[in-house]
């Protein structure tokens, strides 16, 4: 992984040629450092210029992107609706008339960004040619239903929101989070002719393929621990199993822990090793 300087909120980083990383002022638990943008293009010529994933509402961060792509921003591209993804798409647009592009809006469950109306809706294997360069669209649902990363074609960068992020796992959060539809996208990155990954939250991650096989062995091996703690417990509420599943991650975030519990024994009950009853599980 690339991890040299710090990720500052607001300068203005190349990544790539061609490709210029702005993170957003949004550090936190969920986010990291931040939220990254990603402008598409070339800096010192005068065609358009493409953005993927604008990030949340902030006057900073909507003027740093002003400011860096001035009037060239053609296309806005989302990878998905949460909220510190797409809602800037709407005020970007207002000043500069790019077209807006992503997936579009997920049943809500209290994290999407409602405002979110795409000018042109995108599905699995959708290329969106900007300029000199192409991007393909890729449906990898599981953190969220309608994510979509986004293939840079003759580069081999894909853009992957929070599919993949640098220096954490990600939440899987039901109903819209899926685990089993996460780990079936993961295993689907391995197919595309991927050199690096520019993720949503973090660095560039030069090692694509290992990072997919050590996040798919990572979410195997705690649902497996998942098990264990729930055999061990007998029927019991998603609040006393993560104290156990989850006895490796800081008590202050149990909270968020639970969401991707929930979705893993929600896979554990698809094949057939838990059962629930009136918020209560147990092994099977």
């Amino acid at each position: 992984m690339t991890a040299s300087n710090p990720i500052v909120p607001g300068e203005v980083v190349t990544v790539a040629p061609g490709v210029r990383r702005i993170t957003a002022p949004n550090p936190g638990v969920m986010t990291g450092p931040g939220t990254n943008s990603y402008l598409i293009g070339d800096p010192d010529g005068d065609g358009g210029l493409a953005l993927i994933d604008p990030g949340p509402e902030l006057d900073a961060h909507r003027d740093t992107l002003l400011k860096t792509a001035g009037d060239r921003l053609r296309w806005i591209l989302c990878t998905h609706t949460h909220r510190d993804h797409s809602p800037l798409a709407r005020a970007l647009k207002a000043a500069t008339g790019a077209e807006v592009l992503g997936f579009g809006v997920t049943p809500d469950d209290g994290r999407q960004d409602e405002t979110f109306a795409p000018d042109r809706a995108l599905r699995d294997g959708d290329v969106v040619n900007c300029g000199a360069v192409r991007l393909r669209a890729v449906h990898t649902p599981g953190h969220a239903s309608n994510h979509l990363c986004y293939l840079l074609e003759d580069h081999g960068l894909l853009f992957t929101g929070d599919h993949v992020m640098q220096g954490s796992t990600v939440v899987i959060s039901p109903p819209d989070g899926d685990m089993q539809a996460y780990l079936d996208s993961l295993e689907g990155l391995l197919t595309l002719p991927i050199s690096r990954f520019a993720p949503g939250h973090g660095f560039v991650i030069n090692t694509p393929q290992d990072e997919v096989r050590r996040l798919v062995a990572h979410r195997l091996k705690r649902e497996e621990k998942i098990f264990t703690a729930l055999a061990a417990a007998g029927p019991a509420t998603l609040e006393v199993l993560v104290r156990s599943a989850y006895d490796d991650v800081p008590e202050r975030i149990h909270n968020v822990a639970m969401r991707s519990l929930h979705a893993h024994l929600l896979r554990l009950e698809r094949n057939g090793r838990a059962v629930q009853s009136a918020g209560q599980w147990q092994s099977r």
